[in-house]
């Protein structure tokens, strides 16, 4: 038998967890330009999601704790990287104003899609753990919950792409970083013990702040030089 109280409670987590997901995805793609990364977050995302439905309480026989502390690290590892390439991009773009020519592009994008699985499958992760409990009380409005949840993730990140393309490289690398540097510090706190997601919005922003310092510090038209 339907149960709308089911069904809500498995749309909510399956949209909290899976948005916190497609950000990251998204803001990856801006940055990269590499579609694989969407495929990527999604392959991670299934790869729990599937089991989860299939067999329901063996999905909890995986250690949480190696799971964030494993993803934690990839994503500190390229948030990092991240700072580093958003100083080149505030750079690139002074020298861009004084008419040098583009540099060539980065490195490969392996990394970016590493941490899109990852996060995909952390989020997933989190999310399947309520629905397992909600599972034996209402397998299809479970299952309806979920899916309508995906859905309405799927649906809002197409919607945005297009306006998170907009931004500026460098401060798109910067907002990129501090989402995965975010996320990361998030995750090794949630390792030994649960905090609320509240905490991620000022964690963003003190990130971003100072990551915003880092990648502009003593640069200005008068001080960068085009590299020799």
């Amino acid at each position: 038998m339907f149960s709308p109280a089911i069904f809500l409670a498995a749309l909510g987590i399956t949209m909290l967890e899976l948005s916190e997901a497609s950000a990251v995805g998204m803001a990856l793609y801006a940055d990269r330009k590499d579609s694989k990364v969407y495929g990527a977050v999604a392959g991670g995302v299934l790869v729990i999601l599937i089991p989860t439905a299939l067999v329901g309480n063996f999905i909890t026989i995986f250690p949480l704790f190696y799971v964030r502390i494993f993803s934690a690290t990839l994503l500190l590892y390229f948030g990092l990287r991240l700072v580093r390439s958003a100083r080149r991009s505030v750079r690139f773009s002074l020298l861009a104003a004084r008419g040098a020519p583009p540099p060539h592009h980065e490195e490969g994008n392996r990394s970016a899609v590493a941490t899109a699985f990852s996060v995909g499958m952390v989020e997933a992760f989190e999310a399947a753990i309520v629905i397992v409990a909600l599972l034996p009380n209402s397998f299809t409005s479970t299952l309806y919950g979920v899916f309508a949840g995906a859905i309405v993730v799927i649906a809002a990140s197409y919607v945005l792409r297009s306006q998170v393309r907009k931004v500026k490289q460098a401060n798109m690398k910067v907002a990129v970083s501090a989402i995965l540097l975010t996320f990361s510090l998030f995750w090794y706190i949630e390792s030994v013990r649960v905090i609320s997601d509240l905490y991620l919005l000022p964690l963003f922003i003190l990130f971003f702040l100072i990551v915003y310092y880092v990648s502009h510090r003593g640069l200005t038209m008068d001080t960068v030089a085009p590299a020799v």
